[in-house]
């Protein structure tokens, strides 16, 4: 009986749980936690590789013909979800511990999800096929806007994004990216015939993100460091954050008259936040002491929006015109 509900719950969510409960029964420190951020480099550039070589780029091209549903979209996430997360933030300021607040931030200047925004648009009745081309341009934009982003927004405070910085995020984020986007028309036809493979290798990179950051927190003490009003606290800023990006997103775009498929594209991809990319660029911006803080309000909200994507996708593929 719990087999096939625990093959219900989304493969993300499972791994997510998984790789934090490993972290917290038996982190990495001291020297172990230095071979894994090695290890965890090379996976990054691995990962973002072979997201390089996946996000089609002829599909980008065509697809920003559509200024009129892109341009509002990259406003949205970029933008007003963006500064959602810097006033949360300075909600958060004073009553949590300051990477918890400042990963509130963080959370709100990443891009959106690739596959679980595709999929629940698909299941709500939205344009599949804009879904795809948001989510192939929101992921190319966030490598080169989230860091910049995020430090002028005052999360430079908190992050190591001077020349070292820079130089890490160029390494092991954009010049993978650019390599896998130069060698899509001989590398792209060997990741559509093994996409089991690059499958398991993305979720491996990510796993491994998660488990360096998550044992700085765990060594940190996350589990006793908060009280129960701080959890409480976070849980309601992290509600709140799903509150404006839904509803937000999808009154957001029904200012610039898009029919309704069009908008379910919209709203989903403007809601999410990626774990694929965020973990990652957690890693790369913040030791690994704190970078676990810092991530916990992205692994939680990862998991709410999933909770909420399910009924909402089934209310409004019922409600179907």
């Amino acid at each position: 009986m719990t087999i096939p509900i625990i093959s219900r719950i989304d493969p993300m969510v499972r791994l997510l749980v998984l790789t934090i409960a490993l972290a917290t029964i038996f982190p990495a420190v001291g020297e172990g936690r230095e071979v894994a951020q090695v290890v965890s480099n090379f996976a990054i550039f691995a990962l973002f590789a072979l997201n390089g070589l996946r996000l089609p780029r002829d599909e980008v091209l065509l697809g920003l013909r559509h200024a009129r549903f892109l341009v509002p979209l990259l406003m949205w996430c970029f933008g007003a979800m963006a500064l959602a997360g810097l006033g949360l933030s300075h909600i958060g300021a004073g009553h949590l511990p300051r990477e918890l607040a400042i990963g509130l931030l963080f959370l709100g200047t990443l891009a959106s999800t690739v596959q679980s925004a595709t999929a629940y648009s698909s299941l709500a009745g939205g344009d599949v096929a804009r879904s795809v081309v948001a989510a192939a341009l929101l992921n190319i934009a966030g490598v080169f806007v989230t860091a910049p982003l995020f430090a002028a927004m005052g999360g430079f405070a908190a992050a190591d994004i001077g020349i070292g910085g820079l130089g890490k995020i160029l390494a092991l984020l954009v010049v993978p990216f650019v390599l896998g986007q130069a060698l899509q028309s001989v590398g792209r036809s060997w990741v559509r015939a093994h996409p089991a493979l690059v499958s398991t290798t993305d979720r491996l990179a990510i796993a491994i993100a998660v488990y360096v950051a998550f044992s700085g927190a765990v060594e940190q003490g996350i589990w006793s460091a908060l009280e129960t009003e701080q959890w409480a606290l976070l849980l309601g800023l992290l509600l709140a954050f799903l509150t404006i990006g839904f509803g937000g997103s999808w009154l957001f775009s029904g200012l610039f008259r898009l029919d309704r498929p069009t908008r379910i594209s919209f709203m989903f991809a403007g809601a999410h936040k990626s774990v694929v990319s965020g973990a990652p660029i957690a890693l790369i911006l913040f030791p690994p002491a704190s970078a676990g803080l810092v991530m916990a309000p992205l692994l939680a909200y990862h998991l709410l929006q999933l909770v909420v994507s399910a009924p909402l996708a089934t209310r409004l593929s019922r409600s179907r015109p």
